[in-house]
């Protein structure tokens, strides 16, 4: 049974996965209009609990004016976790992470161990589950579904696009955290630049000024200015995302785009990369380059 969700055309609905039994929570918002024949195109987001109410605004104003934005209607599905917070620490740890993974100490003193290493099975539960459940919701189009992630959910978008998933035709992947575990993605990513491809690809890479070599002006001369600065020196995510973006790039049958958002740390570049996932997921006319 699916529930309002407190936004314009949204509910959700507490999944629980045949597989584990492991529940997501699955926000879904559906335009009114009919759909066009061959389905609406989708966004799918991780995080959901924290991106779901910004993605909804972003897309209704812009599908509004598709003259001035090039964006049109679309359902979204926001994944996340049956919790009212922004997030749930432990769970995404797990799913967004691609394998073996590791062990952590607890975020909280007397808290949970932190396990990573989950993304395969999240994929799973994405392809097997979450997208038959998704198709009995709303007419999706099959050849136009978008993977979105920040952070550990950018990691994990990109993790599936070098898993060789046909799931997703386009990946946005804000601020992804490329050097997880030693880096680990860098394997997957050369495992897939060296096989043949027969479908096309369209991959938006960002991240935010602050988040390479530089803090923002307002983090410097605090009590963690030092930890943070070795913090980013070891993240490099701005460096890593780039140099990504410009491999990427010189494959066949891929479009690649890679922006840096001026003046945005890891955390404030939220709602300018969920505008972003927005723009590639329901652009009405595609743009080559």
């Amino acid at each position: 049974m699916l529930h309002p969700a407190g936004l314009a055309q949204t509910r959700f609905l507490d999944l629980k996965s045949e597989r584990d039994g492991q529940v997501w929570r699955v926000f879904i918002y559906v335009p009114l209009d009919e759909p066009p024949p061959g389905g609406w195109p989708l966004l799918v987001i991780t995080d959901g609990n924290a991106m779901i109410a910004t993605a909804v605004d972003a897309l209704r104003v812009q599908s509004s004016y598709p003259a001035s934005t090039n964006v049109g209607p679309g359902v979204i599905a926001a994944i996340g976790y049956p919790t009212g917070d922004a997030y749930d620490p432990l769970r995404r740890s797990f799913d967004l992470s691609p394998p073996p993974g590791r062990s952590y100490p607890p975020f909280l003193e007397g808290g949970a161990e932190v396990l990573t290493g989950g993304a395969h099975r999240f994929l799973q539960f994405l392809e097997g589950e979450a997208l038959p459940f998704l198709d009995g919701v709303a007419a999706i189009d099959p050849t136009r579904r978008t993977l979105f992630g920040h952070s550990f959910g950018g990691l994990f978008a990109l993790h599936t696009l070098f898993s060789g998933s046909e799931a997703f035709s386009r990946f946005v992947a804000a601020s992804p955290t490329i050097h997880w575990e030693d880096a680990g993605l860098l394997d997957s990513e050369r495992r897939f630049t060296a096989l043949p491809r027969d479908c096309d690809i369209v991959l938006h890479l960002s991240a935010g000024e602050y988040e390479g070599g530089a803090l923002a002006p307002f983090q410097y001369g605090r009590e963690d200015t030092e930890k943070r600065l070795a913090n980013a020196l070891t993240a490099r995510t701005l460096e890593l995302t780039r140099e990504m973006a410009g491999r990427l790039s010189a494959l066949p049958r891929a479009q690649v785009s890679f922006e840096v958002h001026p003046g945005e740390t890891h955390m404030t570049m939220l709602p300018i990369a969920v505008s972003r996932a927005v723009r590639t997921a329901f652009e009405i006319h595609t743009v080559e380059g």
